[in-house]
């Protein structure tokens, strides 16, 4: 019953996580970074004190009574986890967006899964699972053949893409070549369309390999933490004796994990609205400036549901390889569906939509299969 508590919890989690960029879509004349900066207010500094008030008995008291090492490293993982997040974006830009995504989706899946058990196996502690453990047993074997079909899956949802991607090039140049004049238009479109025009294989690899690495440290940080989580965990289970692990311990660590990205973020934004002259989007009367604010804050509470329903989880299972792996799987197997849904594949041919397709299944057999290896423990 735990397992599958437990990959439920990560289920909602990966859809929130997934779903969180829609209403951005709906914001009106503002810049990314504007409306980026006004979401991640809610993401990382209203909501997270918000959701400890309302869940953590005495969360700031736990905060204050840390030890400044542990704020610190937590601190610190947020802000390098903040870095990869955005230099996923540059990823992408060099690698295009299929290919870069799954370098740097991969990456963080197996970083985020392994490099803690590698830690642990060096540095035992009570209840944390080691890279012994799951090579050794037989769940953990299970678990990690789950991590192995989950990157054949996103390698699979990356062909899909680059095929896509073909695709679209190819309609383009067929339109300039049956309207006169448009050849040089359509070329730069088709460029632009297969990221020819910003392709760098070398200089995105070497980006997406940082993001990668970065992007996974907000589960470091979540491990770093662990004491204050530990610390609501034990005020909740004497106040609550024999009711099992407390679902909302991590709620406390959060706070301080995304202090380090907002750090990031916020500075990065400023630079932008300072270079592209974009300080004027938050009072432009010309936009609905309340509707924006809305939908940012819609936009910013969804992002944090992510987190808030990861804990859940792990608490659960344990934040071991199995939650990071059925966490990075649901938030990739959501933005495929979504990508159906939206009709981002609309025009492609069947063997392209077959292709991601594939990809979304072959993903759910790997959450299946990290359930299953977690039910046998």
């Amino acid at each position: 019953m735990n397992a599958l508590l437990g990959v439920f919890f990560h289920f909602i989690g990966g859809f929130a996580s997934g779903s969180f960029y829609i209403p951005y879509k709906k914001v009106k004349g503002w810049s990314w970074e504007s409306y980026w900066l006004a979401g991640g207010i809610f993401s990382w500094l209203i909501v997270p004190p918000l959701a400890a008030w309302l869940t953590v008995p005495g969360f700031w008291e736990i905060i204050k009574t840390t030890e400044p090492g542990t704020l610190g490293y937590a601190y610190l993982f947020g802000l390098l986890w903040g870095i990869g997040g955005l230099t996923y974006g540059l990823g992408v830009r060099y690698l295009g967006v299929s290919l870069g995504s799954s370098i740097i989706l991969g990456l963080c899946m197996v970083f985020g899964a392994l490099i803690p058990a590698l830690y642990y196996q060096v540095n035992p502690a009570d209840g944390k699972d080691t890279i012994g453990m799951l090579f050794e047993t037989g769940w953990g074997r299970v678990v990690m053949g789950g991590l192995l079909v989950c990157i054949m899956g996103i390698i699979v949802s990356g062909k899909a893409g680059m095929r896509k991607e073909k695709e679209l090039t190819t309609a383009a140049t067929a339109d300039s070549e049956a309207i006169p004049g448009l050849e040089n238009t359509a070329a730069k479109e088709a460029d632009h369309l297969s990221g020819k025009d910003e392709y760098k294989f070398g200089l995105g690899l070497l980006v997406a390999i940082i993001s990668g690495i970065l992007s996974a440290c907000f589960n470091f940080g979540i491990e770093a933490g662990k004491p204050m989580a530990d610390a609501a965990n034990a005020l909740w289970k004497a106040a609550h004796p024999g009711q099992g692990e407390f679902l909302f311990q991590n709620n406390v660590s959060y706070i301080v994990i995304l202090w380090g990205g907002l750090t990031t973020n916020l500075i990065w934004c400023l630079i932008l609205n300072a270079r592209n002259k974009t300080f004027g989007d938050y009072t432009n009367a010309r936009t609905p400036i309340l509707a924006n604010i809305i939908f940012c804050a819609l936009a910013g509470t969804t992002w944090f549901l992510q987190f808030f329903f990861y804990g859940m989880g792990e608490s659960k299972l344990g934040n071991g390889p199995s939650s990071w792996i059925l966490h990075m799987a649901f938030i990739i197997l959501i933005a495929n569906v979504w990508g159906l849904v939206l009709k981002e594949w609309k025009g492609v041919s069947r063997k392209t939509l077959f292709t991601v397709v594939c990809g979304i299944l072959i993903i759910l057999v790997s959450v299946l299969l990290v359930g299953y290896g977690n039910s046998l423990r």
